[in-house]
């Protein structure tokens, strides 16, 4: 920008200089042709006034004034007498412009430019007593002429305001850019921004739009909070049912069904709300998370034994390891919301008769959880995308089970809010494993956890 603004000063200036150059020399040019007119006018009215014979033949026998060429013109056009021709043989001088004026209104005058455009003539006739007309003219430069004379000068002219020109240009440039290049560096501080007067409503603009990029990020928060077309889905769902209620058109027998899927899908939407207001609450920047020594295989185990229930009505068989000292600092809620999100997925996108083995494997610095389950897997080139948020590998088996296409987001929050890793690995057909390798010790961790996670 500072580049390209610097140019266009330059640009500017240069225009600027030319056009005053052509100008300035315009009007010299025609103050120059103001004083060769007055002074041939001066010179014909002296003549006029001491015209004789004598004076005719001093003319012509003055060498100096070959320059200066007098001519006396009859009444019928004749050449009486020229100071720097033979007259005889000369043409009729009563169609010149100047002659035709001075016989009809006393004096006239007119220039006429040379072919190579080097010279002017400039000619002047006056009405004499006697009825003649007596007619002075000299050769001048030309505007070209005078240009080209000029050049050498006006060239070193250019020059010298050019340089001046490019001088002031880029500090102008450097002052006009200055407060936007420090408000671009200190977009968090604005107050402090020196700015000058007629930079203030730019300025206040660029504070506008960035504070509308803030609200709008807390827009997308709230929007993920509160708006989701997955809500859709149950909402249809229970107002199609309750208009068929409503106007009779369900047999008796029916009722209870209906009742039934109503249930299930106010269910589903408020299971829809709680994920979406919980991963609104995981993303927030500003919530507070408390940490403790935790033991993750019992976390584990009371949180597997909860979902039995669940596994065994859809006749997943669900199993746990043995139990290790396997402590880590961490919030329990969410451990316990991680494992139970996990365990879900495994269950849900499982065979009937399927498995879901989960176990905890310590290390010298990590803890391990793997949740391994014999389901329908997931195809290689989708692995990357299980973990955003409303996706779904299989669309019509998760709305079967009840999923919100929310629990695997969660999952990664919740492993990214403890500075886990979680991996997958998973071949369609035979099955997924879920990898979640938490550190001992978590930066930002209280010293009241990191003690007790040193017991």
């Amino acid at each position: 920008m500072k580049k390209r603004l610097n140019w266009q000063l330059m640009g500017i200036s240069l225009l600027g200089i030319v056009c005053t150059t052509l100008i300035l020399s315009a009007v010299f040019f025609g103050l120059y042709r103001e004083q060769v007119l007055y002074d041939l006018k001066t010179d014909a009215h002296i003549l006029k006034y001491a015209w004789s014979s004598e004076t005719e033949e001093k003319l012509e026998a003055d060498e100096a004034l070959k320059d200066f060429r007098i001519t006396v013109i009859d009444a019928e056009g004749n050449v009486l007498f020229d100071s720097n021709a033979d007259t005889v043989g000369m043409d009729n001088h009563l169609d010149r412009p100047e002659v035709e004026e001075a016989f009809e209104a006393g004096d006239g005058l007119s220039i006429r430019e040379s072919r190579t455009m080097g010279k002017n003539t400039y000619y002047y006739a006056i009405l004499l007593e006697d009825g003649s007309v007596l007619r002075v003219a000299t050769e001048a430069s030309s505007i070209w002429t005078f240009l080209l004379h000029a050049v050498p000068l006006l060239f070193l002219l250019l020059c010298l305001v050019f340089i001046l020109c490019l001088a002031a240009s880029r500090v102008l440039t450097r002052r006009l850019v200055a407060p936007i290049e420090s408000l671009a560096r200190d977009m968090t501080n604005q107050e402090a921004v020196p700015i000058y007067q007629e930079m203030e409503p730019f300025v206040a603009t660029i504070r506008k739009q960035h504070e509308e990029i803030l609200r709008a990020s807390d827009m997308r928060r709230e929007f993920t909070a509160n708006v989701s077309h997955e809500l859709k889905t149950p909402l249809t769902a229970i107002s199609g049912y309750a208009e068929l209620l409503e106007n009779n058109l369900v047999p008796a027998e029916e009722v209870p069904h209906f009742g039934e899927e109503i249930r299930a899908s106010a269910a589903r939407l408020l299971a829809l709300i709680d994920d979406i207001l919980r991963l609104s609450q995981l993303e927030s920047p500003v919530q507070e998370i408390r940490y403790e020594a935790v033991d993750l295989w019992q976390v584990t185990r009371d949180t597997v034994e909860e979902m039995r229930i669940s596994a065994e009505r859809e006749e997943v068989q669900l199993t746990v390891s043995a139990r290790v000292n396997c402590e880590i600092c961490a919030n329990r809620q969410m451990i316990e919301e991680l494992v139970t999100n996990l365990c879900s997925n495994d269950i849900g996108y499982n065979y009937r008769g399927g498995s879901v083995f989960v176990s905890v494997l310590p290390g010298k610095d990590t803890v391990t959880l793997s949740v391994q389950d014999t389901g329908i897997g997931i195809p290689e080139e989708q692995q990357e995308r299980i973990f955003e948020r409303f996706y779904r590998v299989d669309k019509g088996r998760s709305r079967t089970v009840g999923g919100t296409g929310l629990g695997l987001a969660i999952v990664k929050h919740i492993a990214a809010q403890h500075g886990a890793a979680i991996t997958v690995r998973s071949e369609v057909g035979k099955g997924s494993e879920f990898r979640v390798v938490f550190p001992r010790r978590i930066p930002g961790q209280t010293p009241e956890a990191k003690e007790k996670a040193d017991i």
